[in-house]
């Protein structure tokens, strides 16, 4: 009840959800570079991460953190708005150079909350999904569930994917390097000599996790082209 009455509660959450997404989507990137280098390696891992219990249960963990990422964003922005104006999200005071991402936070999620429902429509549908609902023993071999690689190749054969999801990941650096600092800001851990240290690291981290998503899909785009 704490968490959903105060206003403080709900940054909590916000932050610890943000924090446990970002060190996700840093698994992510990683596990996807793994297809620069080869496509049977980067099925092994889409096969060990596929309709096992384990992967089920993080996966269904992972849900749980992006409703409530999604949930108490939109609540704390719509709130923030209404008291505030133009004053939004968790910190009283902002760097110049976030100034735009802070002041469009919610856009910016909703950019991310669109790009991933084509992300799970472009991979997790027919992958996990389908091995949910046929079995582990689908087709598991070639263009099966498991053949990750055949997926991100044909998906970044088109040239409108490849455009959706540069985009996507655009607004998603923004999204996460405003959140980066600021929820470190939230949790009392940043003062004033910090607050660019934090935002300096957070933007190289950001960028780094973020470029490494973006080579898989012009790799793969060039790649087709060839």
């Amino acid at each position: 009840m704490w968490l959903i009455d105060s206003s403080i509660g709900r940054k909590v959450v916000m932050s610890v959800t943000g924090a446990a997404l970002i060190l996700f989507l840093t698994f992510h990137m990683a596990m996807n570079c793994v297809a620069l280098i080869s496509g049977d390696a980067y099925n092994v891992i889409c096969k060990f991460l596929g309709a096992n219990w384990y992967a089920l249960v993080g996966t269904a963990g992972l849900a749980v953190l992006m409703v409530l990422h999604f949930v108490f964003a939109f609540w704390l922005t719509i709130q923030n708005r209404k008291a505030r104006g133009n004053v939004r999200y968790a910190v009283s005071e902002r760097p110049k150079s976030v100034e735009w991402a802070s002041q469009n936070m919610l856009v910016l999620g909703i950019i991310v909350f669109v790009g991933l429902l084509v992300h799970f429509a472009n991979f997790w549908s027919r992958m996990q999904l389908q091995e949910i609902i046929h079995g582990t023993n689908f087709v598991s071999g070639q263009n099966g569930p498991t053949d990750g690689a055949f997926l991100i190749q044909y998906t970044f054969s088109q040239w409108y994917f490849v455009l959706i999801y540069t985009v996507w990941l655009a607004a998603l650096w923004f999204h996460l390097s405003h959140g980066f600092w600021s929820m470190f800001q939230t949790v009392g851990w940043s003062g004033t000599k910090w607050q660019r240290r934090w935002q300096v690291i957070g933007n190289i981290y950001v960028t780094l996790v973020i470029l490494g998503f973006l080579s898989v899909v012009y790799f793969y785009f060039f790649k087709n082209l060839c």
